[in-house]
């Protein structure tokens, strides 16, 4: 866990120890099978989702394309935390992680966690497109854009976890080198550092905060315009329509924006509280998205019954989903 350096009196931490989640040590092969069932739901729904927007022509309007991209988001996020948190349910040995499978870890999830961020916020531009401006939104929302948009956030997504990274790693580690958390993140890390950790925790809440908070901004302001827009329409049917494509985008906004601006907002918290809200958008989130855009979209459940074979019904083509 941690080796000498050449000053004799000096010592560097080249593995650490995840504590894991609390009150699972009791019953580690309980809560093993629990996160294999969650791991499992989670990839399975989320590829089901990937493969039907990818390959069902009737899909192939711009929302459809954002809700793949969340999908294969929400999978890899999964997959960067969860089994290694089954594998530290096993043994003592999954506990451990390497000084560079730590960075590794972080990386990834930074990086899919702000993507994901940036994506939900361009969702919400897209809906206001096709609510507020329906005449426009072929056009302004055709495909080079999608893809355009869609790599932005990306691209961004990597610059903004390679940040954080570069700051969290450049401190010194002496020890000790257990981890409270179950997998490596920014603030339980730093708490191991053996250096003044004042500026990373500015950068952390700076940088952080207002990427989060200028992304909720923006769905909150595109949304005010949207339910004006929604209230002028005049048939309740019509209203009905467009609030339910908004639904879905909102419900999971609440569950993913929520936990982890209560974490990053206090990172000298810890404890069963944080590590609680922490599973909820590290884990059951991704699991939960793939249900509330399939149980409220008609296009979606239609997709997928014909990508299984429960039906053959071809829906008539018709305009862009409002």
């Amino acid at each position: 866990m941690v080796m000498e350096t050449e000053d004799p009196n000096q010592t560097v931490v080249d593995s650490f120890f995840l504590e894991g989640l609390m009150y699972t040590a009791e019953h580690p092969s309980l809560f093993f099978l629990l996160f294999l069932l969650i791991y499992s739901i989670t990839v399975t729904g989320n590829l089901l989702i990937l493969i039907t927007v990818g390959s069902d022509p009737h899909l192939c309007f711009p929302m459809y394309h954002f809700l793949g991209h969340l999908s294969f988001l929400d999978a890899c996020l999964s997959t960067v935390t969860v089994p290694k948190v089954m594998a530290g349910l096993l043994t003592l040995d999954g506990q451990v992680i390497s000084f560079e499978g730590c960075a590794v870890q972080l990386y990834c999830f930074h990086f899919l966690a702000s993507t994901e961020c940036f994506l939900y916020t361009v969702m919400a531009y897209d809906r206001y497109l096709a609510i507020c401006q329906p005449l426009h939104y072929p056009v302004a929302m055709n495909r080079r854009m999608c893809a355009g948009l869609a790599g932005i956030t990306w691209t961004i997504g990597a610059v903004h976890s390679a940040l954080h990274t570069c700051f969290t790693f450049r401190l010194f580690y002496c020890g000790p080198h257990h981890i409270a958390y179950f997998f490596c993140d920014i603030p339980p890390v730093l708490k191991l550092a053996c250096a003044d950790t004042t500026m990373n925790e500015l950068v952390v809440l700076a940088n952080i905060g207002i990427v989060a908070a200028g992304c909720l901004i923006l769905i909150v302001i595109s949304y005010i315009f949207i339910v004006a827009a929604v209230l002028r329409i005049r048939t309740v049917q019509g209203r009905k329509r467009a609030f339910s494509t908004c639904t879905s985008h909102l419900t999971v906004v609440l569950l993913y924006y929520v936990p982890p601006v209560c974490i990053y907002l206090q990172p000298r918290s810890r404890g069963a509280g944080v590590r609680a809200l922490a599973v909820f958008y590290t884990i059951i989130t991704p699991m939960l998205n793939p249900f509330i855009y399939t149980l409220r979209n008609k296009e979606v459940k239609r997709a997928l019954r014909r990508l299984l074979g429960l039906s053959s019904q071809q829906p008539p083509a018709g305009s862009p989903p409002t």
